[in-house]
């Protein structure tokens, strides 16, 4: 069973950081792609960041480079997003998402159930 569980989150001040951290198993980890979206309230779901497993290609959607960067730790299955410089239209749910392909702003196939982000001014 295909299993994608985001922690990390929380409220930080306007210029704060957080780490999220999202663990998976149930799936051969080299072979996908896991991507970061966050979901404000009321809005549509955008994806944030992507990496390609097996050769460390990323993707950070333009609203985030320089602040966000994603990154992965094979050995633990694990997909990380360092967010810095944090602002209050950050906030939103963070949420990881996998899929067998790289095509950022595609839909994956598989998600967890996110993490509350509120970045406060």
């Amino acid at each position: 069973e295909v299993q994608l569980v985001e922690s990390g989150g929380g409220l930080v001040q306007t210029g704060g950081s957080l780490r999220l951290t999202c663990a998976t198993s149930g799936f051969v980890f080299e072979d996908f792609a896991i991507g970061w979206f966050r979901q404000a309230l009321g809005k549509e779901p955008k994806e944030v960041a992507a990496i390609k497993i097996s050769d460390g290609s990323i993707y950070h959607t333009a609203s985030v480079k320089g602040r966000f960067t994603i990154s992965s730790d094979n050995a633990k299955k694990t997909v990380y997003l360092q967010m810095n410089d944090l602002k209050p239209e950050d906030t939103a749910v963070y949420y990881c998402a996998a899929d067998r392909q790289f095509l950022p702003s595609r839909p994956y196939t598989y998600r967890g159930q996110g993490t509350q982000v509120t970045v406060s001014s």
